[in-house]
Protein backbone atom coordinates (compact mmCIF):
# COMPACT_ATOMS: atom_id res chain seq x y z
CA UNK A 1 0.00 0.00 0.00
CA UNK A 2 3.02 2.55 0.64
CA UNK A 3 4.40 1.47 -2.66
CA UNK A 4 1.33 2.18 -4.38
CA UNK A 5 0.52 5.80 -2.71
CA UNK A 6 4.22 6.71 -3.64
CA UNK A 7 3.88 5.61 -7.22
CA UNK A 8 0.37 7.62 -7.24
CA UNK A 9 2.39 10.56 -5.38
CA UNK A 10 4.85 10.49 -8.33
CA UNK A 11 1.96 10.33 -10.73
CA UNK A 12 0.29 13.40 -9.60
CA UNK A 13 3.80 15.41 -9.06
CA UNK A 14 4.63 14.58 -12.89
CA UNK A 15 0.78 15.82 -13.86
CA UNK A 16 2.04 18.98 -12.38
CA UNK A 17 5.20 19.46 -13.76
CA UNK A 18 3.60 18.56 -17.53
CA UNK A 19 0.68 21.23 -16.21
CA UNK A 20 2.59 23.53 -15.61
CA UNK A 21 5.36 23.61 -18.30
CA UNK A 22 1.79 23.62 -20.63
CA UNK A 23 0.59 26.52 -19.08
CA UNK A 24 4.33 28.19 -19.26
CA UNK A 25 4.50 27.08 -22.92
CA UNK A 26 1.02 28.76 -23.54
CA UNK A 27 1.80 31.71 -21.35
CA UNK A 28 5.13 32.11 -23.65
CA UNK A 29 3.21 31.41 -26.71
CA UNK A 30 0.54 34.12 -25.46
CA UNK A 31 3.38 36.52 -24.92
CA UNK A 32 4.96 35.98 -27.95
CA UNK A 33 1.82 37.14 -30.02
CA UNK A 34 1.01 39.63 -27.54
CA UNK A 35 4.18 41.11 -28.38
CA UNK A 36 3.78 40.88 -32.16
CA UNK A 37 0.19 42.39 -31.89
CA UNK A 38 1.95 45.60 -30.00
CA UNK A 39 4.47 45.98 -32.53
CA UNK A 40 1.83 45.92 -35.19
CA UNK A 41 -0.80 48.26 -33.18
CA UNK A 42 2.49 50.19 -31.88
CA UNK A 43 3.14 50.71 -36.01
CA UNK A 44 -0.20 51.50 -36.80
CA UNK A 45 -0.44 54.27 -34.84
CA UNK A 46 2.73 55.93 -35.50
CA UNK A 47 1.46 55.83 -38.82
CA UNK A 48 -0.22 59.88 -37.54
CA UNK A 49 3.18 61.34 -35.37
CA UNK A 50 4.85 63.34 -37.42
CA UNK A 51 8.55 62.90 -35.18
CA UNK A 52 9.65 60.03 -38.11
CA UNK A 53 9.84 59.87 -41.87
CA UNK A 54 6.43 59.21 -43.10
CA UNK A 55 6.37 55.81 -45.56
CA UNK A 56 2.69 56.57 -46.24
CA UNK A 57 2.04 52.81 -45.24
CA UNK A 58 1.51 50.79 -42.59
CA UNK A 59 2.50 47.61 -43.96
CA UNK A 60 5.69 49.43 -45.30
CA UNK A 61 6.49 50.42 -41.52
CA UNK A 62 6.55 46.77 -40.78
CA UNK A 63 9.49 45.93 -42.71
CA UNK A 64 12.30 45.37 -40.91
CA UNK A 65 15.85 44.55 -42.55
CA UNK A 66 16.72 41.92 -39.54
CA UNK A 67 13.62 40.32 -40.76
CA UNK A 68 14.93 40.00 -43.71
CA UNK A 69 18.47 39.12 -42.86
CA UNK A 70 16.78 36.27 -40.74
CA UNK A 71 15.30 34.34 -43.76
CA UNK A 72 18.51 34.80 -45.93
CA UNK A 73 20.68 33.57 -43.07
CA UNK A 74 18.56 30.16 -43.40
CA UNK A 75 18.77 30.24 -46.89
CA UNK A 76 22.80 30.18 -46.85
CA UNK A 77 22.51 27.55 -44.36
CA UNK A 78 20.50 25.25 -47.10
CA UNK A 79 23.32 26.04 -49.58
CA UNK A 80 25.50 25.43 -47.90
CA UNK A 81 24.62 22.22 -46.81
CA UNK A 82 24.23 20.91 -50.46
CA UNK A 83 26.92 21.81 -52.49
CA UNK A 84 26.48 25.42 -52.14
CA UNK A 85 23.06 25.50 -54.15
CA UNK A 86 19.98 26.02 -54.40
CA UNK A 87 18.88 24.87 -58.14
CA UNK A 88 16.59 23.09 -59.59
CA UNK A 89 16.61 19.08 -58.50
CA UNK A 90 18.90 19.44 -55.93
CA UNK A 91 18.86 19.13 -52.32
CA UNK A 92 19.01 22.79 -51.85
CA UNK A 93 16.25 23.88 -53.81
CA UNK A 94 13.69 21.19 -52.44
CA UNK A 95 15.03 22.22 -48.79
CA UNK A 96 14.12 25.80 -50.18
CA UNK A 97 10.96 24.96 -50.86
CA UNK A 98 10.32 22.86 -47.28
CA UNK A 99 11.52 25.79 -45.72
CA UNK A 100 8.85 28.25 -47.29
CA UNK A 101 5.85 25.88 -46.66
CA UNK A 102 6.79 24.84 -42.91
CA UNK A 103 7.73 28.57 -42.16
CA UNK A 104 4.13 29.56 -43.47
CA UNK A 105 2.51 26.94 -41.61
CA UNK A 106 4.12 27.00 -37.89
CA UNK A 107 4.36 30.85 -37.75
CA UNK A 108 1.62 32.66 -39.69
CA UNK A 109 -1.90 32.22 -39.24
CA UNK A 110 -4.62 33.25 -41.72
CA UNK A 111 -2.97 32.31 -44.78
CA UNK A 112 -3.83 29.07 -46.62
CA UNK A 113 -0.86 27.24 -47.76
CA UNK A 114 -0.65 25.39 -51.19
CA UNK A 115 2.02 23.48 -53.04
CA UNK A 116 1.84 23.03 -56.67
CA UNK A 117 3.88 20.27 -58.54
CA UNK A 118 5.09 20.56 -62.37
CA UNK A 119 7.69 18.38 -64.20
CA UNK A 120 10.80 19.40 -65.89
CA UNK A 121 12.75 17.25 -68.50
CA UNK A 122 16.03 15.97 -67.29
CA UNK A 123 18.92 14.74 -70.14
CA UNK A 124 22.39 14.90 -70.16
CA UNK A 125 24.75 14.64 -73.73
CA UNK A 126 24.95 10.94 -74.30
CA UNK A 127 28.69 11.54 -75.77
CA UNK A 128 30.99 14.18 -77.11
CA UNK A 129 29.19 16.75 -79.23
CA UNK A 130 30.94 17.10 -82.58
CA UNK A 131 31.43 20.91 -84.48
CA UNK A 132 33.12 20.53 -87.94
CA UNK A 133 33.70 23.74 -89.73
CA UNK A 134 34.85 24.44 -93.82
CA UNK A 135 36.13 27.74 -94.20
CA UNK A 136 37.28 27.69 -98.08
CA UNK A 137 37.15 23.75 -98.38
CA UNK A 138 39.81 23.44 -95.12
CA UNK A 139 38.21 21.39 -92.22
CA UNK A 140 38.39 21.84 -89.06
CA UNK A 141 37.52 19.47 -86.19
CA UNK A 142 37.27 21.40 -83.07
CA UNK A 143 38.23 20.29 -79.92
CA UNK A 144 35.34 19.23 -77.11
CA UNK A 145 35.83 18.99 -73.23
CA UNK A 146 34.02 19.49 -69.61
CA UNK A 147 37.53 20.90 -68.97
CA UNK A 148 36.69 24.30 -70.48
CA UNK A 149 39.76 25.97 -70.56
CA UNK A 150 41.04 23.43 -72.75
CA UNK A 151 38.08 23.05 -74.86
CA UNK A 152 36.62 25.20 -78.22
CA UNK A 153 33.72 24.66 -77.31
CA UNK A 154 30.47 22.83 -75.14
CA UNK A 155 26.82 22.60 -75.91
CA UNK A 156 24.46 24.71 -73.84
CA UNK A 157 22.02 23.67 -71.39
CA UNK A 158 18.18 22.60 -73.15
CA UNK A 159 19.92 22.30 -76.33
CA UNK A 160 18.28 19.93 -79.01
CA UNK A 161 20.55 16.88 -80.03
CA UNK A 162 21.42 17.69 -83.88
CA UNK A 163 23.00 15.37 -86.17
CA UNK A 164 23.82 17.70 -89.63
CA UNK A 165 24.30 14.89 -93.04
CA UNK A 166 25.75 18.05 -94.62
CA UNK A 167 27.24 21.44 -93.74
CA UNK A 168 25.10 24.20 -93.05
CA UNK A 169 26.04 27.59 -93.93
CA UNK A 170 27.13 30.29 -90.98
CA UNK A 171 25.79 33.71 -90.90
CA UNK A 172 27.11 36.41 -88.36
CA UNK A 173 23.73 38.18 -86.52
CA UNK A 174 25.32 41.89 -86.52
CA UNK A 175 26.04 43.26 -82.74
CA UNK A 176 24.57 40.94 -80.02
CA UNK A 177 21.55 39.78 -81.69
CA UNK A 178 18.84 41.29 -78.98
CA UNK A 179 16.67 43.12 -81.90
CA UNK A 180 14.22 41.18 -84.20
CA UNK A 181 15.69 43.09 -87.15
CA UNK A 182 18.89 41.48 -86.83
CA UNK A 183 18.01 38.22 -87.44
CA UNK A 184 15.23 39.06 -90.36
CA UNK A 185 17.87 36.67 -92.68
CA UNK A 186 19.01 34.46 -90.58
CA UNK A 187 16.29 31.69 -91.83
CA UNK A 188 17.57 28.30 -92.66
CA UNK A 189 21.27 29.03 -91.31
CA UNK A 190 23.38 28.42 -88.38
CA UNK A 191 23.76 31.57 -86.27
CA UNK A 192 26.77 32.87 -84.88
CA UNK A 193 26.00 35.32 -82.15
CA UNK A 194 28.15 37.42 -79.48
CA UNK A 195 27.49 37.34 -76.00
CA UNK A 196 26.42 40.51 -74.45
CA UNK A 197 23.99 42.89 -74.97
CA UNK A 198 21.10 43.82 -73.09
CA UNK A 199 19.31 40.29 -73.85
CA UNK A 200 19.71 36.88 -72.68
CA UNK A 201 21.02 33.53 -74.20
CA UNK A 202 16.90 32.51 -73.60
CA UNK A 203 15.66 35.71 -75.57
CA UNK A 204 18.76 35.32 -78.01
CA UNK A 205 17.22 31.43 -78.64
CA UNK A 206 13.44 33.10 -78.72
CA UNK A 207 14.78 35.03 -81.71
CA UNK A 208 16.82 32.30 -83.55
CA UNK A 209 13.05 29.94 -83.22
CA UNK A 210 11.05 33.12 -84.20
CA UNK A 211 13.23 33.21 -87.31
CA UNK A 212 13.62 29.72 -88.43
CA UNK A 213 17.55 29.19 -87.54
CA UNK A 214 18.78 25.54 -88.20
CA UNK A 215 21.07 26.16 -85.17
CA UNK A 216 22.87 28.62 -82.55
CA UNK A 217 26.79 29.48 -82.28
CA UNK A 218 27.01 31.74 -79.23
CA UNK A 219 30.99 32.61 -78.49
CA UNK A 220 32.57 35.10 -75.79
CA UNK A 221 33.19 38.21 -76.74
CA UNK A 222 37.33 38.42 -75.35
CA UNK A 223 36.47 42.13 -73.35
CA UNK A 224 38.57 40.48 -70.27
CA UNK A 225 40.71 37.05 -70.22
CA UNK A 226 37.68 35.63 -68.36
CA UNK A 227 35.74 35.62 -71.65
CA UNK A 228 38.09 33.64 -73.55
CA UNK A 229 37.25 29.86 -72.91
CA UNK A 230 33.78 28.73 -73.68
CA UNK A 231 30.80 29.32 -70.45
CA UNK A 232 28.12 27.01 -69.23
CA UNK A 233 25.12 28.87 -70.57
CA UNK A 234 21.18 27.81 -71.07
CA UNK A 235 18.08 28.36 -72.82
CA UNK A 236 14.83 27.84 -71.62
CA UNK A 237 13.59 24.56 -70.78
CA UNK A 238 10.94 25.15 -74.27
CA UNK A 239 14.16 25.69 -76.51
CA UNK A 240 13.74 24.10 -80.11
CA UNK A 241 17.03 24.34 -81.70
CA UNK A 242 20.48 22.95 -80.69
CA UNK A 243 23.17 25.51 -79.25
CA UNK A 244 26.90 25.30 -79.23
CA UNK A 245 29.31 27.81 -77.13
CA UNK A 246 32.32 28.48 -78.56
CA UNK A 247 35.33 29.95 -76.99
CA UNK A 248 36.20 33.52 -77.94
CA UNK A 249 39.29 32.01 -80.66
CA UNK A 250 36.94 29.80 -82.16
CA UNK A 251 33.45 32.04 -82.74
CA UNK A 252 35.92 34.93 -83.99
CA UNK A 253 38.01 32.87 -86.19
CA UNK A 254 34.53 32.04 -87.52
CA UNK A 255 32.93 35.57 -87.55
CA UNK A 256 36.17 36.99 -89.05
CA UNK A 257 36.13 34.35 -92.18
CA UNK A 258 32.23 35.12 -92.90
CA UNK A 259 32.82 38.76 -93.60
CA UNK A 260 35.63 37.16 -96.50
CA UNK A 261 33.88 33.87 -97.96
CA UNK A 262 30.95 31.64 -97.21
CA UNK A 263 31.55 29.24 -93.88
CA UNK A 264 29.82 26.28 -93.37
CA UNK A 265 29.43 23.67 -89.80
CA UNK A 266 28.06 20.09 -89.20
CA UNK A 267 27.09 19.73 -85.60
CA UNK A 268 26.24 16.22 -83.92
CA UNK A 269 24.64 16.16 -80.54
CA UNK A 270 23.63 13.57 -79.02
CA UNK A 271 21.45 13.73 -76.09
CA UNK A 272 20.27 10.84 -73.61
CA UNK A 273 16.58 11.34 -71.78
CA UNK A 274 16.50 10.68 -68.55
CA UNK A 275 13.13 11.01 -67.79
CA UNK A 276 11.57 14.26 -65.61
CA UNK A 277 11.99 15.49 -62.05
CA UNK A 278 9.33 17.19 -60.07
CA UNK A 279 9.77 20.83 -58.82
CA UNK A 280 7.10 22.74 -56.57
CA UNK A 281 5.59 26.26 -56.47
CA UNK A 282 4.49 26.91 -53.24
CA UNK A 283 1.44 29.45 -53.24
CA UNK A 284 -0.16 31.21 -50.27
CA UNK A 285 -3.45 33.23 -50.27
CA UNK A 286 -4.98 35.75 -47.17
CA UNK A 287 -8.17 34.07 -45.88
CA UNK A 288 -9.54 37.49 -46.36
CA UNK A 289 -10.18 39.05 -49.87
CA UNK A 290 -12.21 38.14 -52.46
CA UNK A 291 -10.47 35.38 -54.43
CA UNK A 292 -11.76 36.10 -57.86
CA UNK A 293 -10.22 39.87 -57.52
CA UNK A 294 -6.73 38.57 -56.39
CA UNK A 295 -3.56 40.32 -56.23
CA UNK A 296 -0.68 37.61 -56.79
CA UNK A 297 2.51 38.66 -55.62
CA UNK A 298 5.60 36.82 -56.80
CA UNK A 299 9.61 35.75 -56.64
CA UNK A 300 11.74 33.23 -57.60
CA UNK A 301 12.66 30.54 -55.24
CA UNK A 302 15.68 28.82 -57.86
CA UNK A 303 19.53 29.39 -57.57
CA UNK A 304 21.28 28.48 -60.73
CA UNK A 305 23.56 25.95 -60.25
CA UNK A 306 26.78 28.06 -59.40
CA UNK A 307 26.04 29.46 -56.73
CA UNK A 308 23.81 30.16 -53.49
CA UNK A 309 21.83 32.72 -54.94
CA UNK A 310 21.23 34.47 -52.07
CA UNK A 311 20.79 37.68 -54.08
CA UNK A 312 19.31 36.12 -56.68
CA UNK A 313 16.46 35.03 -55.70
CA UNK A 314 16.90 34.63 -51.62
CA UNK A 315 16.31 38.60 -51.47
CA UNK A 316 12.97 38.00 -53.05
CA UNK A 317 12.00 35.13 -51.81
CA UNK A 318 12.69 36.17 -47.92
CA UNK A 319 10.92 39.28 -49.27
CA UNK A 320 8.04 37.61 -50.12
CA UNK A 321 8.18 35.97 -46.97
CA UNK A 322 7.99 38.89 -44.72
CA UNK A 323 5.39 40.74 -46.89
CA UNK A 324 3.08 37.53 -46.60
CA UNK A 325 3.76 36.87 -42.75
CA UNK A 326 3.50 41.37 -41.72
CA UNK A 327 0.06 41.28 -43.67
CA UNK A 328 -1.29 38.18 -41.88
CA UNK A 329 -0.06 39.81 -39.21
CA UNK A 330 -2.00 43.21 -39.30
CA UNK A 331 -5.15 41.57 -40.81
CA UNK A 332 -4.73 40.21 -37.51
CA UNK A 333 -4.78 42.91 -35.40
CA UNK A 334 -8.13 45.80 -34.76
CA UNK A 335 -6.60 48.51 -36.24
CA UNK A 336 -6.14 47.60 -39.76
CA UNK A 337 -8.32 47.69 -42.95
CA UNK A 338 -8.50 44.24 -44.40
CA UNK A 339 -8.40 44.51 -48.70
CA UNK A 340 -11.12 43.83 -50.37
CA UNK A 341 -8.91 41.53 -52.92
CA UNK A 342 -7.66 38.12 -51.74
CA UNK A 343 -4.00 38.59 -51.68
CA UNK A 344 -1.79 35.32 -53.10
CA UNK A 345 1.98 35.40 -52.49
CA UNK A 346 3.75 32.53 -54.74
CA UNK A 347 7.20 31.48 -54.68
CA UNK A 348 7.96 30.00 -58.08
CA UNK A 349 10.12 27.63 -59.00
CA UNK A 350 12.74 27.00 -61.92
CA UNK A 351 12.53 30.72 -62.94
CA UNK A 352 16.56 29.89 -63.98
CA UNK A 353 15.81 27.54 -66.58
CA UNK A 354 13.29 29.98 -68.30
CA UNK A 355 10.29 30.93 -66.21
CA UNK A 356 9.14 27.40 -65.79
CA UNK A 357 7.16 27.96 -62.63
CA UNK A 358 5.20 31.04 -62.96
CA UNK A 359 5.16 29.83 -66.92
CA UNK A 360 3.39 26.60 -65.29
CA UNK A 361 1.05 28.38 -63.40
CA UNK A 362 -0.57 30.95 -65.84
CA UNK A 363 -1.36 28.11 -68.52
CA UNK A 364 -2.87 26.03 -65.40
CA UNK A 365 -4.75 29.22 -64.83
CA UNK A 366 -6.07 29.40 -68.43
CA UNK A 367 -7.41 26.25 -68.15
CA UNK A 368 -9.01 26.77 -65.08
CA UNK A 369 -12.66 26.21 -64.35
CA UNK A 370 -12.93 26.77 -60.76
CA UNK A 371 -13.57 30.48 -59.71
CA UNK A 372 -10.42 31.72 -57.60
CA UNK A 373 -7.84 29.77 -59.89
CA UNK A 374 -9.18 30.93 -63.19
CA UNK A 375 -6.54 33.45 -65.21
CA UNK A 376 -9.66 36.30 -65.13
CA UNK A 377 -9.35 36.24 -61.58
CA UNK A 378 -5.92 37.72 -61.81
CA UNK A 379 -6.10 41.68 -61.46
CA UNK A 380 -2.27 42.04 -61.31
CA UNK A 381 1.14 40.45 -60.36
CA UNK A 382 3.57 42.19 -58.27
CA UNK A 383 7.71 40.80 -59.14
CA UNK A 384 10.63 40.76 -56.95
CA UNK A 385 13.86 39.64 -58.19
CA UNK A 386 16.69 40.77 -56.63
CA UNK A 387 16.00 42.96 -54.44
CA UNK A 388 19.60 43.65 -52.67
CA UNK A 389 22.36 44.27 -55.03
CA UNK A 390 25.47 45.53 -53.48
CA UNK A 391 26.03 47.86 -56.54
CA UNK A 392 22.27 48.71 -56.53
CA UNK A 393 20.16 51.10 -57.76
CA UNK A 394 15.96 51.71 -56.81
CA UNK A 395 14.70 50.31 -60.10
CA UNK A 396 10.88 49.97 -61.41
CA UNK A 397 10.04 48.00 -64.07
CA UNK A 398 9.01 50.73 -66.81
CA UNK A 399 5.62 49.64 -68.84
CA UNK A 400 6.97 51.69 -71.61
CA UNK A 401 9.27 49.67 -72.48
CA UNK A 402 6.87 46.24 -72.33
CA UNK A 403 7.80 43.76 -75.17
CA UNK A 404 5.44 44.37 -78.52
CA UNK A 405 3.30 41.66 -78.23
CA UNK A 406 2.31 42.69 -75.10
CA UNK A 407 -2.36 42.75 -75.06
CA UNK A 408 -2.74 46.43 -74.94
CA UNK A 409 -5.23 46.41 -72.44
CA UNK A 410 -2.61 45.41 -70.08
CA UNK A 411 -0.43 48.66 -70.51
CA UNK A 412 -2.42 51.11 -68.95
CA UNK A 413 -2.61 49.46 -65.53
CA UNK A 414 1.12 48.66 -65.81
CA UNK A 415 2.32 52.07 -66.35
CA UNK A 416 0.24 53.30 -63.13
CA UNK A 417 1.90 50.68 -60.96
CA UNK A 418 5.21 52.15 -62.42
CA UNK A 419 4.10 55.88 -61.56
CA UNK A 420 2.79 54.09 -58.34
CA UNK A 421 6.57 53.05 -56.96
CA UNK A 422 8.19 56.25 -59.04
CA UNK A 423 6.10 58.45 -57.16
CA UNK A 424 6.78 56.83 -53.77
CA UNK A 425 10.91 57.09 -53.92
CA UNK A 426 10.82 60.99 -54.96
CA UNK A 427 8.23 61.17 -52.01
CA UNK A 428 10.99 59.33 -50.09
CA UNK A 429 13.91 61.94 -51.33
CA UNK A 430 15.31 58.30 -52.67
CA UNK A 431 16.76 58.40 -56.38
CA UNK A 432 15.34 55.79 -58.48
CA UNK A 433 15.74 54.31 -62.32
CA UNK A 434 13.78 52.54 -64.98
CA UNK A 435 13.84 49.07 -65.62
CA UNK A 436 13.70 47.24 -68.54
CA UNK A 437 9.80 45.52 -68.70
CA UNK A 438 11.32 43.20 -70.81
CA UNK A 439 9.70 40.02 -69.62
CA UNK A 440 13.17 38.61 -68.21
CA UNK A 441 11.38 37.90 -65.23
CA UNK A 442 8.57 35.59 -63.80
CA UNK A 443 6.35 38.71 -64.65
CA UNK A 444 6.83 37.65 -67.98
CA UNK A 445 3.87 35.32 -68.62
CA UNK A 446 1.44 37.16 -66.41
CA UNK A 447 2.13 40.45 -68.61
CA UNK A 448 1.74 38.10 -71.60
CA UNK A 449 -1.60 36.62 -70.66
CA UNK A 450 -2.88 40.15 -70.08
CA UNK A 451 -2.49 40.44 -66.89
CA UNK A 452 -1.32 43.95 -65.53
CA UNK A 453 2.57 43.24 -63.90
CA UNK A 454 4.95 45.18 -61.96
CA UNK A 455 7.59 45.41 -59.46
CA UNK A 456 10.67 46.85 -58.30
CA UNK A 457 14.36 45.46 -58.22
CA UNK A 458 17.93 46.43 -57.65
CA UNK A 459 19.60 45.19 -60.47
CA UNK A 460 21.86 42.64 -62.06
CA UNK A 461 24.36 42.55 -64.85
CA UNK A 462 23.35 45.84 -65.86
CA UNK A 463 26.33 48.45 -65.39
CA UNK A 464 26.08 51.66 -63.09
CA UNK A 465 26.72 54.87 -64.78
CA UNK A 466 29.03 57.82 -63.63
CA UNK A 467 25.32 59.63 -63.75
CA UNK A 468 23.36 57.03 -61.83
CA UNK A 469 26.50 56.89 -59.25
CA UNK A 470 26.61 61.11 -58.81
CA UNK A 471 22.77 60.93 -58.23
CA UNK A 472 22.71 58.35 -55.77
CA UNK A 473 26.14 59.76 -53.66
CA UNK A 474 23.98 63.22 -53.97
CA UNK A 475 20.57 61.49 -52.11
CA UNK A 476 21.71 58.61 -50.21
CA UNK A 477 25.52 58.94 -49.15
CA UNK A 478 29.05 58.21 -50.45
CA UNK A 479 28.44 54.59 -48.45
CA UNK A 480 25.21 53.77 -50.96
CA UNK A 481 26.51 55.38 -53.79
CA UNK A 482 28.09 52.52 -54.94
CA UNK A 483 30.73 51.82 -58.20
CA UNK A 484 30.64 53.50 -61.75
CA UNK A 485 31.75 51.28 -64.44
CA UNK A 486 30.77 48.10 -62.15
CA UNK A 487 27.80 46.09 -62.53
CA UNK A 488 24.92 46.22 -60.32
CA UNK A 489 25.52 42.88 -58.59
CA UNK A 490 28.94 41.58 -59.07
CA UNK A 491 28.14 38.12 -58.00
CA UNK A 492 25.13 37.77 -60.33
CA UNK A 493 25.01 33.80 -61.42
CA UNK A 494 27.98 33.15 -59.27
CA UNK A 495 29.46 31.67 -56.26
CA UNK A 496 29.69 34.66 -54.76
CA UNK A 497 26.38 35.51 -54.11
CA UNK A 498 26.50 34.65 -50.30
CA UNK A 499 24.69 36.49 -47.70
CA UNK A 500 27.28 38.92 -48.12
CA UNK A 501 26.64 40.44 -51.72
CA UNK A 502 23.46 41.70 -49.98
CA UNK A 503 23.59 45.66 -49.60
CA UNK A 504 21.08 46.10 -46.53
CA UNK A 505 19.91 49.66 -46.80
CA UNK A 506 19.25 49.19 -50.38
CA UNK A 507 17.36 45.95 -49.35
CA UNK A 508 15.28 47.20 -46.42
CA UNK A 509 14.46 50.33 -48.61
CA UNK A 510 13.38 48.37 -51.46
CA UNK A 511 11.20 45.61 -49.96
CA UNK A 512 9.55 49.16 -47.84
CA UNK A 513 8.72 49.77 -51.44
CA UNK A 514 7.07 47.12 -52.42
CA UNK A 515 5.17 46.53 -49.21
CA UNK A 516 3.81 50.66 -50.37
CA UNK A 517 2.78 49.12 -53.29
CA UNK A 518 0.85 46.34 -52.52
CA UNK A 519 -0.87 47.77 -49.65
CA UNK A 520 -1.90 51.01 -51.86
CA UNK A 521 -3.51 48.29 -54.44
CA UNK A 522 -4.81 46.51 -51.71
CA UNK A 523 -6.59 49.33 -50.29
CA UNK A 524 -7.90 50.91 -54.13
CA UNK A 525 -11.93 50.95 -54.17
CA UNK A 526 -12.03 49.69 -57.49
CA UNK A 527 -9.03 48.04 -58.34
CA UNK A 528 -10.31 46.48 -61.51
CA UNK A 529 -11.31 49.59 -63.08
CA UNK A 530 -8.37 51.43 -62.19
CA UNK A 531 -6.04 48.53 -63.56
CA UNK A 532 -8.47 47.96 -66.54
CA UNK A 533 -10.09 51.25 -67.81
CA UNK A 534 -10.40 49.62 -71.29
CA UNK A 535 -11.65 46.70 -70.41
CA UNK A 536 -10.33 43.35 -69.79
CA UNK A 537 -9.02 40.62 -72.18
CA UNK A 538 -8.68 36.68 -71.40
CA UNK A 539 -6.05 34.75 -74.03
Amino acid sequence: MAVGDATIKRIFILICIIGLFGIATLALAAATLGTLHKRFDSIISKTTTTNRPNLKSTLAETIRIEDLMGHLRQLQRIADESNGTRAINTRGFNQTVDYIEKYLNEHVTGLKVMRETFQVRNFDIASDPILLSSINETIKNYTYSKILARSDFTYVTYSTSANFPDYVRVINIPNFGCLASEWENAAGFVALVKAGGKCTYAEKGILARNNSVRAILFYNNGETSANLAPIIARLRHTNELPALYLSYAAGQTLANATFLTSVTVKISIELQDLGTFPVDNICADTIEGSNTETIVVGSHSDSVPAGPGINDNGSGTAANLVLATNLARLYQTTSYTKYKYRVRFCWWGAEEIGLAGSSYHVQKAKNAITPGERLSDYLINLNFDMAGSPNFIFGIYDANTAPSETPVQALPGSRKVTELYRDWLIGQNLPWDYRDFNGRSDYGPFLEACVVAGGVATGSDAIKTAVQREKYRNSVGDNNAGFAGAILDPCYHLPCDTIANIHKFGYENLIQAAAFGLEHLGQHSNLSQWLYPTGRCYI
